[in-house]
C-alpha cells in the first residue's frame, strides 16, 4: 500500500505539473496585455509599468512561467530585491522561512493562484472559495439523483430482462444520453419555471442563496437546486442504470451465482449479499469520472439557471479574459479529478478484495 500510494503521489504530481504547463502557455499566448486588462480604463503608461514590473509581466514568456511554478510551489523563493518580482500576497501565506540568504528566502507556503483582472484585484482563492462550494453541492445533488435513480433502474432493468419494464427503461436511458444539457436546461427553465410555475413554485433562474427582500442577508434557497440537479443528473443516471444492467446480467452468470442458487438461497439474498456489491465495480468508475466531470462540466447549466458556481465563473473570465481565474479554476478541477482517481482505486480494493495494489 505504501509502495502504490508513493508511485500515486508522484503520477499525481507529474500530471499537475504537465496541467500547469499546459494552461500557463495555452493562455498566455492569447492577444492582449495583461496588465491593460488589470487597470481596465484607468490606465496610463507609467501605472502599466509599474504592475508589468510588478507582476513580472516585462519579462521573457519563460522566466514569466518560473514566476509562476514559484508561486503555486508550496516550496519556493522570494527575493528582497524590488527589481525582481515577487508574490507579495504568497508570502503572507507564508509558514516559515527556511532559509535566509542576502538576496532572498525560501519559504514554504500555500500555493498562490494570484489576482483577477477584473475584479478590483480579488484573490483568486476567495473567487474559488465562492464558487466551487456551490458547485460542489450541485454535483453531489446531482450524481446521489443519478445514483439512486440509477441503481434502481438498473436493479429493475436486469430483474425483468427483455420485458416491457426493460425495454421502455432503454428508451428512456438512450434518451437521457443524446439530450445536450445546456438543451434540457432551457427546456425545463422553461416549462417547470414559467409555464408551471404556479404549480411548482420554482423559478427559471436563481442560486442556493440569494438576497432578501431588504437586500440586508443571504437566504438559504433550496429550491433553487431541483431543477439543475435534475437536470445535470439525467446523463449519468442514464449511464448508471445501464451499467448496473449489464453488470448485474454479466454476475448472474458466474459459477458463485449459480451454487449459491443451488444452495437454496433466495432471489433477494443472492441479489443484495452476492450479485450486487460485485457489480458495483463499473458503476464505481462512471460515477467518479461523471462527479469530477460535473465539477467542470456544469457550465451550462449553472449559467443558464444563473447558479452562482464555478462553471458559471469560468464562462465569465472566459468572457472578459480574465486569466488568473481561468488558469486557477482549471488547475483546481484537474486537482479533483487526481483525487478522486486514487480514491476509486482505493475504493475498487473494498468492493474486490481480490484486487492487489503494486
Amino acid at each position: 500500500m505504501g509502495i502504490y500510494l508513493f508511485k500515486k503521489t508522484a503520477n499525481t504530481l507529474l500530471t499537475l505539473f504537465g496541467v500547469v504547463t499546459v494552461v500557463f502557455f495555452l493562455f498566455n499566448v492569447l492577444p492582449g496585455d495583461p496588465a491593460r486588462m488589470m487597470l481596465g480604463q484607468n490606465e496610463d503608461q507609467d501605472q502599466l509599468a509599474i504592475v508589468q514590473k510588478k507582476y513580472g509581466f516585462d519579462q521573457p514568456l519563460l522566466t514569466q512561467y518560473g514566476y509562476y511554478l514559484n508561486d503555486l510551489s508550496p516550496l519556493s523563493f522570494h527575493w528582497h530585491s524590488p527589481d525582481h518580482y515577487t508574490s507579495l500576497e504568497s508570502v503572507n501565506y507564508t509558514f516559515r522561512h527556511l532559509i535566509k540568504l542576502n538576496n532572498g528566502s525560501w519559504v514554504v507556503k500555500y500555493p498562490f493562484l494570484r489576482r483577477s483582472f477584473t475584479k478590483q484585484g480579488k484573490k483568486v482563492t476567495q473567487i474559488l472559495k465562492e464558487t466551487l462550494p456551490n458547485t460542489f453541492i450541485l454535483a453531489a445533488a446531482s450524481i446521489s439523483i443519478a445514483l439512486v435513480l440509477g441503481l434502481f433502474l438498473g436493479l429493475v432493468s436486469a430483474l425483468y430482462k427483455d420485458q416491457w419494464q426493460d425495454r421502455s427503461i432503454l428508451v428512456i436511458s438512450t434518451l437521457g444520453m443524446s439530450l445536450p444539457s445546456f438543451f434540457t436546461a432551457i427546456i425545463a427553465a422553461w416549462i417547470f419555471g414559467f409555464v408551471w410555475h404556479e404549480y411548482t413554485g420554482l423559478e427559471m433562474t436563481g442560486s442556493l442563496y440569494e438576497l432578501d427582500d431588504f437586500g440586508e442577508a443571504n437566504r438559504l434557497q433550496l429550491k433553487n437546486l431541483i431543477l439543475p440537479a435534475l437536470v445535470l443528473g439525467i446523463r449519468p443516471l442514464a449511464v448508471v442504470s445501464q451499467l448496473m444492467r449489464n453488470s448485474l446480467l454479466e454476475v448472474y452468470n458466474q459459477e458463485y451465482i449459480k451454487t449459491a442458487k443451488a444452495k437454496g438461497l433466495g432471489p433477494r439474498k443472492v441479489l443484495f449479499k452476492h450479485a450486487f456489491k460485485n457489480a458495483l465495480s463499473p458503476v464505481v468508475t462512471a460515477i467518479s469520472g461523471w462527479f469530477a466531470s460535473m465539477l467542470a462540466g456544469a457550465v451550462f447549466v449553472e449559467y443558464v439557471f444563473g447558479w452562482n458556481g464555478l462553471g458559471k465563473e469560468i464562462v465569465n473570465a472566459l468572457n472578459t479574459l480574465d486569466l488568473p481565474v481561468i488558469m486557477g479554476a482549471v488547475l483546481i478541477i484537474a486537482t479533483i479529478f487526481v483525487i478522486l482517481n486514487i480514491f476509486v482505486d482505493l475504493l475498487y480494493a473494498y468492493l474486490n478484495p481480490k484486487i492487489k495494489f503494486n
